[in-house]
């Protein structure tokens, strides 16, 4: 399979919602339940025209965006080195999309379920995923952790994602466990999510700072 049966692929999930909308819309309330808590209580409403139309005209435009990245980063070739795993992430992305999307359009139907559950199960593959994207990932303007640092020193770059892949991969097994929680499932992605952020930024900083400091004490570094 290639980049460009790949992208179809993602095309298909995002046909998939506009199908799921056009089907569903007859039988749906005006308002439309979109948002809940941490409890799995609703909590918010949109219409019914924006609530059928919002995922399949953001999935066609990020589907768009994501096609162009490779094209207009200025290191293009790194990305073509690991575009497989790219694609396969764009997918799963898209995927995410329709699978909450189907959960909305489901639960309006009277079909009843947690809806944050469903949320944080979709999340963790997706997150997991994102740790695999990481561990291959070549230094881009556009995808991985992107720092001043990381963007900077290649070095960085490289060990920084490598433990990013792995707090990715902790955080999305850290959800899938949460889920024994109940209303306090949501926190064991937010709290994991949160820290492997501040804890990549920091480490890049770190990195990049003990790498400058051993490059300028080396012999002739001052010739």
């Amino acid at each position: 399979m290639n980049t460009r049966h790949r992208f179809a692929l993602a095309g298909g999930f995002v046909v998939l919602s506009a199908i799921v909308s056009v089907i569903a819309a007859p039988a749906l309330p005006d308002q439309v339940v979109s948002n809940w808590n941490a409890a799995g209580e609703p909590s918010g409403t949109m219409s019914k025209t924006l609530a059928v139309g919002l995922v399949p005209v953001l999935g066609a435009g990020l589907l768009g965006v994501f096609a162009v990245i490779p094209r207009i980063d200025p290191l293009r070739a790194n990305i073509d080195e690991f575009r497989p795993y790219y694609d396969w992430f764009v997918v799963i992305f898209t995927a995410y999309l329709f699978l909450i999307h189907a959960g909305i359009i489901a639960f309006n139907l009277g079909y009843e379920f947690d809806f944050v559950y469903l949320i944080l199960f979709g999340g963790a593959g997706l997150f997991y995923y994102c740790g695999v994207v990481l561990t291959h990932a070549k230094r881009n303007w556009f995808v991985g952790i992107r720092t001043p640092w990381t963007l900077s020193n290649e070095e960085v770059w490289n060990r920084t994602h490598a433990l990013g892949g792995k707090l990715f991969k902790l955080t999305a097994l850290l959800t899938v466990g949460g889920l024994l929680f109940g209303e306090y499932a949501l926190y064991f992605f937010l709290v994991p999510a949160v820290a492997t952020a501040a804890i990549t930024v920091v480490y890049s900083f770190y990195l990049y700072e003990q790498i400058e400091r051993d490059d300028s004490s080396s012999p002739g570094s001052g010739l």
